[in-house]
């Protein structure tokens, strides 16, 4: 066994320090309110996304998504997006533009969970989305969580996941720490979940000891009797889970065809007068509730960086080819 006393490994230090801003102040108050308040975690499942680490950034990796896809070849398929466009627009190298485009060939027929392409190493990385439950109900926003303005559908906020270091060393507060602490050992132990996912999920804890918290995000949430369901995609503030609550009801629902004319009208009147309250986090509209709902995803680290899709996680979708051709010249071929 690795002796770690003399210099713990990055995967395994939770770097805390304390911050005497009233900033950091005003948001460790805030997160100590509400883990007294949203004292349980309701594990949704797995989320997957791409991330990169470039040369001499190690032990670091960056993630160049959203972490959103419910499955790990919709991850391997944005992978090959983004190297081909980066083929397209983002080299004028034929032998860098050729590199980028065998790449992506291979993307189009094998399921590749990690790939190194030039001077940078590419990877589908694992999450598991969580939210915080108590008093019967999934945690709102926090007054302190970063927020945005207005209800224009136009308006959206960058995103906060894109970008992202992954690194398990960097310095955190009090709180994050203590929250990174206590997750540390969580895992599957529902019932519901078949033999191997609990297998993975055990071995996890072993073959990826560390844990890093992503940028929180948040969703709409449609409250049922006994549980929730998702009514939205995950969102940078709650401000654009509220518009997007907003339009839905406004626009969207009216063309599905699951109201009458009469229904819809209801559910506008709603809308527009969900868009007159401050920082609305909740609506009741025709016997449905939707809530806006503070989602958190945990990543495990390991000594090799970020998990990766587990072999019972579900991937039966295939590769395939998602482009056009195109030859180093950066000609591509619409005819396909």
């Amino acid at each position: 066994m690795t002796d770690y006393r003399q210099a713990s490994p990055d995967h395994l230090v939770i770097n805390v320090q304390r911050r005497d801003d009233p900033v950091s102040q005003v948001t460790e108050a805030d997160a100590l309110a509400a883990s007294r308040t949203y004292g349980k975690i309701v594990v949704r499942g797995p989320l997957f996304g791409i991330a990169e680490q470039r040369r001499g950034e190690q032990p670091r990796w960056r993630l160049l998504t959203d972490m959103d896809t419910g499955y790990p070849q919709d991850a391997r398929d944005e992978l090959n997006s983004h190297l081909w466009f980066k083929a397209k627009d983002g080299t004028d190298d034929p032998r860098e533009r050729r590199i980028l485009l065998d790449a992506v060939a291979r993307l189009e027929t094998e399921p590749l969970n990690e790939l190194t392409v030039g001077d940078t190493r590419y990877r589908v990385v694992r999450a598991d989305e969580f939210a915080r439950i108590g008093e019967g109900r999934l945690e709102p926003p926090r007054p302190t969580d970063v927020d945005s303005e207005g209800w224009d559908t136009q308006l959206r906020t960058p995103s906060t996941t894109k970008g992202f270091v992954v690194d398990h060393a960097a310095a955190v507060g009090l709180t994050e720490g203590l929250d990174r602490m206590g997750l540390l050992p969580l895992s599957y132990t529902s019932e519901r979940f078949p033999p191997d996912v609990l297998e993975d999920s055990q071995r996890a804890l072993r073959t990826h000891p560390g844990l890093v918290l992503l940028p929180v995000v948040f969703r709409v949430m449609e409250r049922k009797e006994k549980s929730w369901s998702m009514a939205s995609s995950q969102h940078p503030t709650p401000q654009d889970a509220r518009r997007s609550l907003a339009h839905y009801l406004k626009t969207v629902l009216p063309l599905t065809g699951e109201v009458d004319e009469e229904e819809a009208a209801v559910y506008a009147r709603a809308a527009e007068a969900f868009t007159r309250r401050l920082r609305p986090n909740e609506l009741d509209v025709q016997g449905r509730c939707f809530e806006i709902a503070r989602i958190e995803r945990m990543m495990r680290v390991g000594p090799a960086g970020p998990e990766g899709p587990r072999r019972s996680d579900i991937d039966i979708q295939e590769p395939m080819q998602i482009h056009p051709r195109m030859d180093e010249g950066g000609n591509i071929d619409y005819s396909e």
